[in-house]
């Protein structure tokens, strides 16, 4: 038994030594041992490489602009452990965090002693998270978050009212395969029997296999750009505004605050959920969408953590995210100075992101932080061809002598892996204090 939340927390963190494990039998096991708690919670199921976490915060606040009150689960975190598991966007309390530990302990102590093996951190982590939306927290509905691919993925034990794809990439190809077809089999696997499937997938190939997917289960399905499309975007200084409209609706003058035409795609995802939620929750209504869209923030992209001087920080942790983030620079930020720092995994492919970041970039620092997969600055940095790049193995000295040499003209941005994100604003809060 656990005696407090460190204890509790660090026996969770333990369990990252048992790594990657699909599948789904240690799932069905904890839940038949904890009641299926799975099977007595309202829930949507986001998958997809690129912008699961922006679409789960523009339905999250749609529904809980509807007045439902709204479960997430979510992966990484950012700022706390706890978020993982929140409720109308506040994290859930150390002492909830206790309880669940307690809760699952002997169910793991006993599953590690059979032939199946013990489960992995993320899968004590999502069984925690069904049995607290289930019996210690109840919600009106719950958004799950895929953790990695969608088929084996241990949150795939849920019968969603809806699921949505948000898009193809090629990341974790060593485990998802290596082309988008593969990866979007992969993906497709959260697609259930009769459940709507709303999806961004734009490669032709991955469209097919999600649409076909979709078929076999006869489920009924809603592609961006064929059923559903975006109409009149354009950015202003301090949003982005865009149409929708389909067979079912039209809007707009639809505003957003998280920058860029990808936040544009995740928000139409997440209107065409609401609308299809609207059999549910007859609360769900023009009023609703409209303000949990300009609401919505969702920490770690594209934030702006200060105007003078101006930094940002931005998880692109991908080529398809390092291609969102290039796109905003050049149409938003295109008469400043680029100053970057980038750390990344070295399970990543960073040669084609880091050649993305030197075209847009003044200068270029590269470093490596505290973390097991970190990727090395000497590795990342002989990567680049930038005539003004840098390295630093104390990221945290680089950011402190960028942010002494910064102008009024100058743009800083701090991007790469979560992980290292998620450091980097702990130790901005620090230095602001």
């Amino acid at each position: 038994m656990f005696h407090n939340y460190e204890e509790a927390l660090n026996w969770i963190h333990s369990r990252l030594r048992f790594g990657i494990k699909p599948g789904l039998t240690r799932m069905e096991m904890m839940m038949e041992k904890l009641n299926h708690p799975e099977k007595q919670i309202k829930t949507v199921h986001i998958g997809g490489t690129n912008g699961k976490g922006s679409t789960v915060t523009y339905l999250r606040n749609i529904l809980q602009q509807a007045g439902l009150t709204v479960g997430t689960f979510t992966s990484p975190y950012i700022e706390q452990f706890n978020e993982r598991i929140s409720v109308n966007g506040i994290a859930i309390s150390d002492e909830e965090i206790l309880v669940l530990a307690n809760k699952l302990l002997p169910i793991v102590e006993e599953m590690d002693q059979m032939e199946i093996g013990g489960p992995t951190e993320f899968e004590i982590i999502t069984a925690m998270s069904f049995y607290y939306f289930a019996y210690i927290n109840k919600i009106d509905i719950v958004i799950y978050e895929v953790g990695l691919g969608g088929r084996f993925d241990s949150t795939n034990i849920i019968s969603p009212l809806l699921s949505i794809i948000t898009s193809i990439g090629l990341d974790h190809t060593a485990i998802l395969g290596d082309t988008y077809e593969k990866i979007a089999f992969e993906k497709a696997g959260i697609i259930k029997t009769d459940t709507p499937i709303i999806a961004a997938v734009k490669q032709k190939g991955a469209q097919k296999v999600i649409v076909n997917q979709a078929n076999e289960r006869k489920a009924p399905i809603y592609l961006l750009d064929k059923d559903f499309m975006i109409d009149k975007y354009h950015s202003t200084p301090t949003s982005e505004s865009f149409g929708l409209k389909s067979i079912f609706f039209k809007w707009e003058d639809l505003q957003i605050t998280m920058f860029g035409k990808h936040q544009v795609e995740n928000a139409s995802l997440a209107v065409m959920g609401a609308h299809l939620l609207q059999d549910t929750f007859e609360s769900i209504n023009e009023d609703s969408i409209r303000k949990g869209l300009f609401q919505s923030k969702w920490p770690g992209r594209l934030e702006i953590l200060s105007e003078h001087p101006f930094v940002v920080v931005d998880g692109a942790h991908n080529e398809e995210g390092i291609d969102a983030l290039v796109d905003v620079l050049i149409n938003r930020y295109k008469d400043k100075k680029k100053h970057i720092i980038f750390a990344a995994l070295s399970d990543k492919k960073t040669d084609k992101m880091i050649a993305k970041l030197d075209q847009v970039a003044t200068t270029i620092t590269f470093v490596t932080f505290d973390f097991p997969r970190a990727a090395s600055s000497k590795t990342l940095y002989e990567e680049s061809n930038h005539p003004l790049k840098d390295q630093n193995s104390d990221w945290k000295k680089a950011i402190l002598n960028q942010l002494e040499k910064l102008t009024a003209d100058d743009l800083f941005l701090i991007t790469g892996s979560l992980y290292f994100i998620s450091e980097v604003k702990e130790f901005w809060k620090n230095y602001q204090k």
